[in-house]
């Protein structure tokens, strides 16, 4: 019998068998190798691939004044990103949604093509704002735009207070500048977390993994600023720079009894929510952290040591000659007092009202160095007033071993050789309107935690003059505004008696090693009402030029600061509630 013969077709399809076969073969051992040999593996990267680690944001705590009004709080907003791998049609995605976001459309292509799974579109939009991109992706069913929430730092008083709040960067909301940077710690509060599950367009797999562990927000901080206070100093300072065109401004308002900061101003100021407009120098808080040489103001220390120490009364008499010359070489150092040319016998409370330097020299020669310096320390000055305020210079006050035997004495006596915070110098008259008791500034009352504890802050406390020699004081300064020779009779209010003093100090150069000729720093700082202290305001102006329509000079103190101060006393005063006591 024949053997058969293969034919080409029988050899083609028992090829084509026996591929088949192997190609079974291989697809059942990689079945076997996926689903018994190395299922748990393959398991776990699915689950890697499904499962997202999200983070949840703590609600940033809110700084409120001291009424609860809202300072800086936290918002909702809406972030726009999109994954460029599930985007279809970038081009047309690009020309809907550049107008709305603020990009151009070239931009967005760039985005939307990117070789990333993640790009921003837009970041903490207004709601009404990511309503509208909404619309369009929905309405156009555009494919790989997605939306989530984010939050927002929102200052709702705009620029009040700014240079003391400060501000949040805003990739991280992570304070930089002020309250929001010294508490940041506390405002932050701790972020949680979220376990999902998710297909590949983000979206959560029903019965698939969710867990969450929430976030602990943010603690609410309590300021001591009262608003309306606050706003009414910044409105006096700026008019008085229009008027005045001093390259800037500062004023801090104090509660007497209570070393509580009702008001700390800077001008020019910023508005945090247009930060990025704004010129970095307006940042600054200069209330504390700018220091100078405080000048005649500094006058009521040197005064105050010599009562306190019962070496001369408000009555005593003094000779003064036109000039005090200490002799040097090669040349002599000369002071003298403005508008006066010749030998005056006044009493202290003459040499107050019309801030005699010679007067005063004299009297700090009664006393010496090292009764002077011990009570320039007592008074706070040499070291930072608050201690918690970012950016808060201590000043400087020489070590009085340091001090020379000659000029040194005399210069400081007359509020130079030392450096201060405005904030410093406007507890120096808090403290004589205080009776006598130094009470440490601070801004912020109490921090509210989130489980609801507070913790209130409990300022330090110390004797400085005795009661008599205080309330002496405040006479003296009452004196400067009320006397008819008083260099301080601008600030005067009509419904209040108030006491300061003056300050006209040459600006030191220290490129140049000199003090200018002509630039100023001219102040005012006292206290409201004087029969029974409330408040101590004190008012710096860099640089005034000018002169007002009297023709006085504006470099001065008592012609520049002292109409201010009178502007802000009435305000205050009205604001708390004092009852006048001028008939």
């Amino acid at each position: 019998m024949a053997r058969p013969r293969w034919r080409v077709p029988d050899v083609r399809l028992a090829l084509v068998g026996v591929l088949l076969v192997f190609a079974w073969i291989g697809v059942g051992i990689r079945l076997i190798d996926i689903q018994a040999v190395r299922a748990d593996q393959y398991a776990e990267q699915g689950l890697d691939q499904r499962i997202k680690h999200e983070e949840l944001a703590a609600v940033r705590g809110t700084i409120f004044d001291r009424d609860g009004v809202e300072l800086a709080v936290t918002m909702e907003a809406v972030t726009v990103f999109a994954d460029p791998a599930v985007v279809r049609e970038p081009e047309i995605t690009s020309q809907l949604l550049a107008p709305i976001v603020g990009l151009s459309a070239e931009e967005l292509i760039q985005r939307l093509t990117a070789k990333s799974r993640f790009v921003y579109i837009a970041r903490r939009l207004e709601p009404e704002e990511a309503a509208r991109v909404r619309d369009v992706v929905e309405t156009e069913s555009l494919k790989g735009i997605y939306f989530e929430k984010e939050f927002k730092r929102v200052y709702p008083a705009d620029s009040l207070a700014s240079q003391l709040i400060g501000f949040v960067r805003d990739d991280d909301q992570e304070g930089i500048e002020g309250l929001e940077y010294q508490y940041q710690e506390a405002l932050k509060g701790e972020s949680g977390s979220q376990i999902i599950e998710r297909d590949p367009y983000r979206n959560p797999i029903p019965q698939g993994q969710f867990v969450v562990e929430p976030p602990v927000h943010g603690a609410d901080i309590v300021l001591t600023i009262d608003r309306e206070i606050q706003h009414a100093v910044e409105t006096a300072l700026v008019r008085s720079l229009e008027e005045t065109q001093a390259n800037s401004g500062t004023v801090v308002v104090l509660d007497v009894a209570t070393g509580e900061i009702l008001a700390m101003a800077t001008a020019p100021s910023f508005n945090p929510n247009r930060r990025s407009t704004a010129d970095p120098v307006t940042f600054r808080n200069r209330a504390i952290a700018d220091m100078y040489e405080p000048g005649s103001t500094l006058k009521v220390v040197t005064v105050a040591a010599a009562i306190d120490q019962d070496v001369i009364s408000e009555e005593t008499l003094l000779l003064l000659p036109s000039k005090y010359v200490i002799p040097l070489e090669p040349d002599p150092k000369v002071y003298t007092d403005v508008g006066r040319r010749s030998e005056e016998e006044m009493n202290v409370a003459e040499i107050v009202a019309r801030s005699s330097n010679i007067g005063t020299i004299t009297i700090q020669e009664m006393i010496g160095n090292e009764i002077h310096y011990n009570y320039l320390s007592a008074f706070g000055l040499g070291r930072k007033a608050t201690g918690n305020l970012p950016g808060e210079a201590s000043g400087l006050l020489r070590p009085v071993e340091d001090w020379c035997a000659s000029t040194c004495g005399p210069s400081t006596a007359i509020g130079y050789r030392v450096d201060a915070t405005i904030l410093q110098m406007a507890s120096v008259f808090a403290t004589i309107g205080n009776d006598g008791v130094w009470v440490q500034p601070y801004v912020v009352k109490e921090i509210v935690r989130a489980d609801g504890s507070r913790e209130r802050f409990h300022p330090l406390k110390r004797p400085v003059l005795s009661e008599v020699t205080a309330q002496t004081m405040q006479k003296l300064l009452r004196g400067v505004v009320e006397s008819k020779r008083g260099t301080g009779h601008r600030a005067a209010v009509a419904e209040y008696t108030v006491g300061g003093k003056t300050g006209t100090t040459e600006k030191f150069l220290p490129e140049l090693g000199r003090y200018s000729e002509n630039a100023r720093v001219a102040s005012f700082i006292g206290i409201a009402p004087v029969s029974s202290p409330h408040i101590a305001v004190a008012v710096m102006l860099d640089n005034p030029k000018g002169e007002n329509a009297e023709g006085a000079d504006f470099r001065f103190g008592g012609v520049s600061a002292a109409p201010v101060f009178a502007e802000i006393v009435q305000a205050a005063l009205h604001r708390i509630g004092v009852v006048p006591d001028v008939p």
